[in-house]
């Protein structure tokens, strides 16, 4: 037989508290009209005191394994993405595999920013198709509030908190036609999260340490011109028209971005998949949960064809195409 990897379940978690617009901007120099325009974004959700990026994650996991209908004992490889781990180790992954009960395979992290679900999921893929794993979890967790400086406008407006989770197992019928990542740390400077060690280290660099730190028009430029080529690449590795594809779920960043994606795929928007508003960018996690909210609204449906993007710091960007 040769081996496929089919999506068997999907799950997420959205923490209860939000902050709205009208919040944020008590706390900065901006207002609902000005986020909304530039952004997308309404509110976004923040993790309580409690929370982690493990315990997310296990609330998502749950729900994916449930909707999958299997006992969580079936999975042997667990990928968490994350770039706010509950530690610098063990892992996220590892901490999660004890909460589910899990005490065989194998569980580690990755981090390649928000384009984390999409690296995670081409690596499961991987695995699934090699035969070293058969039923793999994919997880995207964020606490992107612990890492924003919420006296910076240009960043502290976009981003929330979230875990989105994916299912997968090796099948004969095709379900991930193909995946495509890339990176390149040319970039290096146009967005990123310092180390806080770096900082007591070398106390010249202590502005800004561990907090996002972003030159918002330069990345969306960049952006764009990249998943406009990733869009290309994807449908011409599997020799598709764009007409082939019923739904796209990107990363959650920037409406603009988004609508410019949709632009080049000549795709209407009601047929792309955007949770931004109400949740604004969560990092890792937003491809996971935004294709998690769909299939449990019944939007997506079983034989479609479902194309995922993502671009984050690095730069990493990344594709999938799925036939649901």
């Amino acid at each position: 037989m040769i081996r496929h990897t089919k999506i068997i379940g999907t799950g997420g978690y959205l923490p209860e508290t939000t902050y709205s617009n009208e919040h944020i901007s008590t706390l900065v120099d901006t207002s609902d009209e000005w986020i909304f325009e530039r952004t997308g974004i309404k509110s976004r959700h923040i993790a309580a005191a409690h929370e982690s990026a493990a315990s997310m994650a296990e609330t998502a996991a749950r729900q994916a394994i449930a909707a999958a209908e299997i006992d969580a004992s079936q999975i042997d490889l667990i990928i968490v993405a994350t770039g706010t781990p509950d530690n610098v180790y063990p892992s996220t992954a590892c901490l999660l595999q004890h909460r589910l009960g899990i005490k065989t395979g194998v569980a580690f992290d990755i981090q390649a920013a928000c384009s984390g679900a999409i690296f995670a999921l081409s690596i499961a893929d991987q695995y699934i198709k090699s035969g070293m794993a058969n039923t793999v979890l994919i997880i995207g967790s964020e606490l992107c509030s612990r890492i924003v400086d919420w006296t910076d406008r240009g960043t502290c407006i976009l981003f929330g908190d979230g875990a989105g989770a994916m299912l997968l197992t090796a099948s004969a019928e095709a379900g991930v036609l193909s995946t495509h990542i890339h990176s390149n740390g040319e970039f290096e400077n146009l967005l990123y999260c310092s180390n806080p060690q770096a900082a007591a280290e070398a106390p010249e660099n202590a502005a800004n340490s561990g907090c996002i730190t972003m030159r918002g028009n330069e990345v969306f430029k960049v952006a764009v011109n990249t998943l406009e080529r990733i869009v290309d690449e994807t449908l011409e590795a599997n020799g598709l028209e764009k007409t082939a594809i019923d739904w796209l779920v990107p990363h959650q960043a920037n409406i603009r971005i988004i609508a410019a994606t949709a632009k080049k795929l000549k795709m209407p928007m009601e047929q792309v998949v955007v949770t931004l508003e109400t949740q604004g960018n969560t990092s890792s996690a937003s491809v996971l949960l935004a294709f998690n909210e769909a299939v449990r609204d019944g939007r997506i449906q079983r034989g479609q064809v479902v194309l995922m993007e993502a671009f984050g710091a690095g730069f990493t960007w990344g594709s999938a195409l799925i036939k649901y």
